[in-house]
């Protein structure tokens, strides 16, 4: 029985898991690490803390597994996206903070370039739009804000990437600076169509080509771990962003077929194979993966705040201890009371796109309870992956049968019932939540050959959990008519 060694680097945790050839998980651990908002707007990340934990994670997972280093057929890499981190390559030590994909402090910039003329460039190109949540702003910004950091990029002092960058670097102590194609793509440096860094995008958004990593496969062996390390020795064969990632753990290999993870945001791909559609409803065309020379597509919705409207709850309004709470606390009522929560903490993501659109309760009444606020707060995800999902089919062509979902808060019956209800579709549960960790597996040992291609990766035994929607077509309806309300107001207070 081969074993494979899955790094999955969130938003809020670092999480590992070990899997056997089957897909089955052997032993997990996870740790969470510190959110930091200096300022409005802004989220930063410490990227030495992520290597720590990241790296107790795995070597607390292989003990709990009972097993060692040498017995781990190949290790893949999955990451939270859009985050970048800048080091000296010398010293390994960050200049600055991560700048988390939530981070909005350049929301401004952006507007500026779109102002200019540059969106159509950008999307043609990149398949992304311009928005502070994708990496190139965010890099520029750390470029100008560190005093003389310009200079050492320019004397090639300077590396910066992605996490899966920042976590190789750490992992093979320095040796290797390499991404994959699917976190290249999300950066808006990378033109989609040609699988390279566009030297028309680094002159537009200012970040120079000496502190880029290399763009490799999602699935070939890129190096060993480092001697120094406790995963000495382990090769690392799979690379890619965690939602692409999630849709090879769902084995959504197939044009059409379409998956969306709960996780601290929610996100939805659909893999449209060897074409790259271009989005008429502000969805992305993004790479899913490259296997050796072929490279595949996808259409993504992102929703910025999913899973973590119920940390807000938990944490800044102090309405529950901990977020299993939720569940029985928003099945204490039949509804949600009339009330709408509209979660657009950092403004709204796909269909709309508004950076300055901040978060809404409307609907309040002298009888609102705890509960309706629980249900409420489950709902908005529910609502606002219909809403991608609306977009998606209409760009695509197509209806889709049913959804796959997994992630975090997947585990949740309440919001998937919700979720069925809405759509007026099936929702069908993963039969592994933890899809994101185990398509890094899957990445990983098709490099190292322990399938021979992907269709001959193995189909998890357990039951997937269907959903089926319980209310009629114009009360769903109807749902989403008040929700739509609610995403007005939203809207309307950046514009106040």
């Amino acid at each position: 029985m081969a074993f494979l060694l899955a790094l999955d680097q969130g938003t809020t945790s670092s999480r590992a898991i070990v899997f056997d050839e089957l897909g089955r998980v052997a032993a997990a651990h996870s740790q969470e690490f510190e959110q930091r908002y200096p300022l409005p707007g802004w989220v930063e990340h410490d990227p030495e803390e992520i290597w720590n934990t990241q790296l107790s994670a795995a070597t607390t997972a292989l003990a709990d597994a009972g097993l060692k280093a040498s017995d781990i057929a190949a290790l893949g890499i999955t990451n939270q996206r859009e985050t970048v981190v800048v080091w000296d390559r010398s010293t390994g030590e960050p200049i600055y903070p991560a700048i988390v994909w939530q981070d909005r402090r350049t929301a401004t910039r952006c507007q500026e370039l779109q102002a200019a003329g540059h969106q159509q460039l950008v999307q043609r190109k990149t398949g992304l739009l311009l928005d502070p949540y994708f990496s190139a702003t965010k890099i520029a910004w750390i470029l100008d804000s560190v005093p003389g950091s310009r200079e050492r990029a320019d004397r090639g002092e300077l590396a910066c990437g992605t996490i899966d960058s920042w976590l190789i670097h750490k992992l093979t102590a320095g040796t290797l600076h390499v991404t994959d194609a699917s976190n290249a793509s999300r950066t808006s440096l990378m033109d989609i169509h040609t699988g390279a860094w566009d030297q028309e995008l680094l002159d537009l958004f200012a970040v120079p080509p000496t502190v880029l990593p290399a763009i490799r496969s999602s699935s070939e062996i890129y190096g060993e771990v480092s001697e120094t390390s406790p995963l000495a020795g382990i090769p690392i064969g799979g690379v890619a962003g965690d939602q692409q990632a999630a849709l090879f753990g769902q084995r959504c290999f197939d044009v059409g077929a379409a998956k969306n993870t709960y996780g601290t945001g929610c996100f939805m791909l659909l893999n449209t194979g060897s074409q790259a559609i271009a989005s008429r409803h502000n969805l992305l065309t993004t790479i899913a993966w490259k296997l050796g020379d072929l490279t595949e597509y996808a259409l993504e919705g992102s929703v910025f705040v999913g899973g973590a409207v119920v940390s807000w709850l938990r944490d800044e309004l102090g309405l529950i201890e901990s977020s299993d709470e939720i569940e029985p606390l928003a099945k204490q009522v039949d509804d949600s009371g009339g009330i709408v929560i509209v979660p657009a903490f950092a403004g709204l993501g796909a269909p709309h796109w508004q950076p300055h659109a901040r978060g809404v309760i409307a609907g309040l009444t002298r009888g609102t309870s705890k509960a309706h606020v629980a249900r409420a707060a489950l709902e908005s995800i529910a609502f606002q992956v219909a809403d991608v999902i609306n977009a998606m089919q209409n760009d695509a062509g197509m209806e889709l049968d049913e959804l796959s979902v997994d992630g975090g808060a997947s585990v949740n019956d309440t919001l998937l019932q919700l979720q069925a209800d809405v759509l007026q579709r099936p929702v069908v549960r993963a039969a592994e939540a933890e899809s994101t960790a185990l398509g890094a597996a899957y990445l990983a040992g098709l490099a190292a050959d322990i399938w021979p291609d992907r269709h001959a990766i193995p189909i998890p035994a357990t039951r997937r959990q269907r959903f089926a929607p319980t209310i009629q077509a114009d009360e769903a309806s109807a749902r989403r008519a008040t929700w739509q309300k609610g995403v007005e107001l939203a809207k309307a207070w950046a514009e106040a």
